[in-house]
């Protein structure tokens, strides 16, 4: 596929630093460091819980947004190869599992920098207006089981009708987890939290903030975007939130099969011994009452979000009997799709 005004997308892909806060990358339209907004909430029998806010983001109103805006990038770098005639073929296609947010926020971001179209692959089973805003996203749709077997990137490509693109959805190559999601990791370990609480669907965004947490409590210096408390971070305890029940009202946390996780138990326990983070630090399983009990508390106090977003704070109304009420809380979430 060529485009034909290369140049022009070129010159509306701006990109400041990538590493650097007094010249950030995002959002594309404001670029600002925080990107989003932590703020004080009301928790029972609790007295410094604080929620870091992705739904304000402008093309999803989830944390996708910041992977839509790094495959923007990986396009730009394909027209600079293009234009240094590196490569002769046009931009290719990326092809992506999803179950809405990533698909909606990519296709959408694509569509505004006239980038090509993302194939989209989604579970037969998909909620139809899920399904229509992801068509009506920029995206070619198509479906299959996915309950049935793990999806090699190879199988993924061949379902989309893709076998000259790429998949998004191992990232192995391609680390759209390194873009924004650092700088989302950076917003939340400044906050010099004591506990965070961060959904864990795919995991990219446990991961990485994790591997942030190393590298600074390693190097405290190895990067100017931080500047939290080093002690406060080494003790801090990092809780992923996910669900087994595929009836779960937490849909985008639930999947049959994660082949494309990059952390495992094994890797949490070394962390810990390593003294990188508190013990506490591990993935969770929520349960159902506690996801309606966050919901109603964040209803109350206005926070766009839905159960899967909020889990964060469902895991913390479930463990609180083993949470010092005074310690800070920070709770991610990650947002409400936009239809």
């Amino acid at each position: 596929m060529f485009l034909h005004n290369e140049k022009s997308i070129l010159a509306k892909i701006k990109v400041p630093s990538e590493a650097d806060p007094s010249k950030p990358e995002f959002p594309p339209d404001n670029p600002r460091f925080p990107a989003t907004p932590t703020f004080q909430i009301k928790v029972p029998g609790f007295q410094n819980v604080w929620l870091k806010d992705e739904s304000i983001n402008k093309y999803s109103g989830t944390h996708k947004d910041r992977l839509a805006w790094e495959v923007v990038i990986l396009y730009r770098d394909l027209l600079i190869a293009r234009q240094n005639k590196r490569i002769s073929n046009g931009p290719p296609q990326f092809s992506v599992i999803s179950s809405g947010s990533a698909a909606i926020a990519i296709g959408r971001i694509l569509s505004d920098y006239n980038l090509p179209k993302l194939k989209v692959l989604v579970d037969t089973n998909i909620n139809p207006k899920i399904y229509k805003a992801i068509k009506n996203a920029h995206c070619e749709v198509f479906t299959t089981d996915l309950n049935k077997e793990e999806l090699s990137s190879e199988k993924i490509l061949k379902l989309t009708n893709n076998p000259s693109g790429f998949d998004l959805t191992s990232n192995k190559g391609i680390s759209l987890d390194i873009g924004n999601f650092d700088w989302m990791s950076f917003e939340i370990l400044n906050e010099s939290p004591d506990y965070v609480f961060v959904p864990f669907g795919s995991g990219f965004v446990f991961t990485k903030l994790m591997e942030i947490v190393k590298n600074v409590v390693r190097s405290p210096g190895y990067d100017k975007r931080y500047h939290g408390n080093i002690e406060t971070l080494s003790q801090c305890n990092f809780v992923g939130v996910t669900t087994t029940n595929p009836n779960s009202i937490a849909d985008k946390l639930y999947s049959p099969f994660l082949p494309f996780a990059q952390i495992s138990t094994d890797w949490i326990r070394f962390y810990k011994t390593a003294g990188y983070c508190g013990d506490q630090t591990g993935i969770q399983i929520v349960h159902e009452e506690f996801l309606e009990q966050a919901m109603k508390i964040a209803t109350e106090q206005n926070i766009s979000c839905e159960p899967s977003g909020v889990a964060g704070l469902a895991l913390l109304l479930q463990v609180a009997e083993i949470i010092q009420k005074d310690k800070k809380i920070l709770i991610v979430n990650t947002g409400k799709l936009k239809l």
